[in-house]
């Protein structure tokens, strides 16, 4: 035995088994704690926290931009759609009333000219009308003359100037070609008057007058001078149906008709009667041609 060892304060204590297993208890606790947080801080190292929490942030909010850039475009898109067809509907309305206004100007013209020609037929058919009166009173001047210079043939002429306008030894009835001439002139009635005009709606005077005698084969001339001409010249007072009448001097003359029987005749007068039919007294004819 040690000779301290009756001494108290040198002896070491004994441990209890409790105590023992209570702090090996407490130092693997410890150990354990220690060695989690190094897996955990391992784990935290080898993945970064900021990469796993904000890159859902970042693409929802690039989802959103995306789809207003694309709620954008369409909308763009519309409105791009909606000019263009504005523009297409003015361009559209433009051409229209460019279209409208060339019409109302052709319609403006073509009123203005007919205003134009219906005076000029007007001022042609006074201007007939007095180159008929200048006509008769040379005529009637003419046969005064003769009456004076030669009295036993005066009762004669007095009677061939009254026959112009009544015909009384005239024939009344038509026949043959002649029928076909007056049949034709007469069918005609009632159709305009048209300077130039040569059928088949439309006619001036000696245009008519050739119309009736090509349909039997008999080729006039075509105005009215050299139509009065066109045939043996007869007495008023000895008209026959299908004669043709003029005014105004043989191979001078300004107008011709048709001698249609009964003191009648049948002629395209002017642009305000068209062709009519008339009695001799409407407007006297100064001669007469018979071409069959």
């Amino acid at each position: 035995m040690s000779h301290t060892a009756h001494i108290r304060s040198h002896r070491k204590p004994r441990r209890s088994a409790s105590t023992i297993a209570m702090r090996a208890g407490v130092a693997g606790g410890v150990l354990s704690t220690l060695a989690v947080a190094g897996a955990s801080g391992s784990a935290n190292a080898a993945e970064p926290v900021t990469q796993t929490l904000e890159l859902p942030t970042l693409t929802a909010d690039l989802a959103s931009q995306v789809a207003q850039s694309a709620d954008a475009t369409q909308q763009a898109a519309a409105t791009y759609q909606l000019q263009a067809e504005r523009d297409a509907a003015a361009a559209h309305a433009a051409k229209e009333a460019k279209a409208d206004l060339a019409h109302a100007k052709k319609k403006a013209e073509e009123a203005k000219k007919k205003k134009a020609a219906e005076e000029a037929a007007r001022k042609q058919e006074a201007a007939e009308r007095a180159s008929r009166s200048t006509a008769r009173a040379t005529l009637t001047s003419a046969s005064t003359s003769t009456s004076s210079s030669d009295t036993g043939s005066s009762a004669s002429t007095g009677s061939g100037s009254s026959s112009a306008g009544s015909s009384t030894s005239s024939s009344s009835t038509a026949t043959g070609s002649a029928a076909a001439v007056v049949s034709f002139v007469r069918a005609q009635i009632g159709d305009a008057y048209v300077s130039g005009g040569t059928g088949p709606s439309s006619w001036d005077c000696s245009g008519l007058v050739q119309a009736a005698f090509k349909q039997i084969g008999v080729d006039l001339p075509r105005v009215s001078q050299d139509q009065s001409t066109a045939g043996t010249q007869v007495g008023l007072d000895s008209l026959q149906p299908g004669d043709i009448l003029y005014w105004g001097g043989a191979g001078s003359a300004y107008h011709v008709g048709v001698y249609v029987g009964d003191g009648m005749f049948v002629g395209a007068q002017n642009s305000s009667t068209g062709v009519v039919e008339k009695p001799l007294s409407y407007d006297p004819p100064s001669g007469a041609v018979r071409v069959l």
